[in-house]
């Protein structure tokens, strides 16, 4: 067991190449960088190293909380979790568990042929995602026929938003910090007037923004796609990228500019300018939204749940997440429910500001 920070060069590179092997996407938030930058942030990270005949066989990153109880590295902001094992590799979870010290391990973004967690999944959710493996017009050929009138809406809004607002630019890698938190500020009020938690009010995610905003590697390359009117920024998204795989995680726009639709036409040109530099991904992340149901050309199963050891730590896991996950299994799952809970979360937040 060691901290993220302290793995080693060859270490690194050894989980890269088994990354590499993998029949999974790349996805970014699976490579030894995100583990790290969770690391400088987060005082319970952990990697477990696992040996098998004398040989690295594997990496599991991990968080330790009280009483051993386990989660997936970044949990809450991870948009892909699982254990990195050389192929054929298996171990017994609850032994691994127990020699990480741990008495449950939760997971709510794992990757499809988790061999090792699948079995214990309580649930399966859809990630949505883009595939422009084949370039952006065959996408945007495939949109114009699945839903040619939201596609011409869209389009349509761009120009409106250029002959209005100024001339439409789009950035794909913004270095400017100031757009950062701009799009910072965009997501926390989001936050506020949707009644959800300001995840941008923790301090450590934050920080964990801040870090991977700087990290560029091949496999894990924080990315801020801007879109300006003029000099205006209307829309931003910040996220990782590898080689293949383009992983959606904070996007956000200007309320002022809503007419014109900025974040729809952002992950256009977002979709646009990762096929032209070879990405053929784009992995929207899991959960209900209209705008992903619009862009989307299919899905990849991820799945939620927990394996727990015998123990205090384990029976406490059980007592407060599990009944809070079946609510919102059960809200979820009924669309005119789901519904009035969110109205309900928006007024109550209105009323928070009033």
């Amino acid at each position: 067991m060691l901290r993220p920070g302290e793995l080693g060069a060859e270490e690194r590179e050894h989980w890269r190449e088994l990354r590499a092997k993998s029949h999974a996407p790349r996805n970014p938030f699976m490579e030894p960088e995100f583990t790290e930058a969770v690391g400088a942030v987060r005082p319970g990270a952990r990697v477990a190293v696992l040996h098998e005949g004398g040989e690295r066989a594997g990496f599991l990153p991990y968080e330790r909380g009280p009483l051993g109880q386990g989660r997936a590295i970044g949990l809450g902001v991870s948009d892909r979790q699982g254990a990195v094992l050389r192929q054929g590799a298996l171990p017994d979870p609850r032994r691994l568990l127990r020699a990480c010290s741990l008495s449950s391990f939760a997971f709510d973004n794992l990757e499809a042929g988790q061999g090792l967690f699948t079995p214990y999944a309580a649930e399966e959710h859809a990630s949505h995602v883009i595939d422009v493996a084949d370039g952006y017009p065959a996408y945007e050929e495939a949109l114009r026929v699945r839903s040619p009138k939201f596609l011409r809406t869209t389009l349509a809004k761009e120009r409106r938003l250029g002959r209005q607002a100024g001339e439409v630019r789009f950035v794909f890698d913004e270095r400017e910090p100031a757009a950062l938190r701009t799009l910072m500020a965009w997501k926390s009020a989001q936050y506020r007037r949707t009644g959800r938690r300001d995840r941008f009010a923790q301090r450590w995610i934050t920080g964990l923004v801040g870090r991977l905003a700087v990290t560029r590697t091949p496999e894990c390359t924080g990315t801020l796609s801007v879109l300006y009117a003029g000099s205006r920024p209307v829309a931003a998204h910040f996220g990782l990228r590898s080689s293949t795989v383009l992983a959606c995680w904070f996007p956000a726009y200007d309320v002022a500019a809503a007419k014109y639709s900025p974040g729809l036409v952002l992950h256009l040109r977002m979709a646009e300018a990762a096929a032209a530099a070879g990405i053929g991904l784009l992995d929207l992340g899991r959960g209900a939204a209209e705008y992903k149901d619009s862009l989307k050309t299919g899905e990849l199963p991820v799945y939620e749940g927990a394996v727990t050891c015998w123990g205090a730590g384990a029976a406490l896991y059980r007592l407060g997440r599990e009944p809070a996950r079946r609510a919102h299994a059960f809200v979820r799952d009924r669309p005119r429910l789901a519904s009035a809970a969110a109205r309900t979360l928006k007024g109550a937040a209105r009323l928070r500001r009033g």
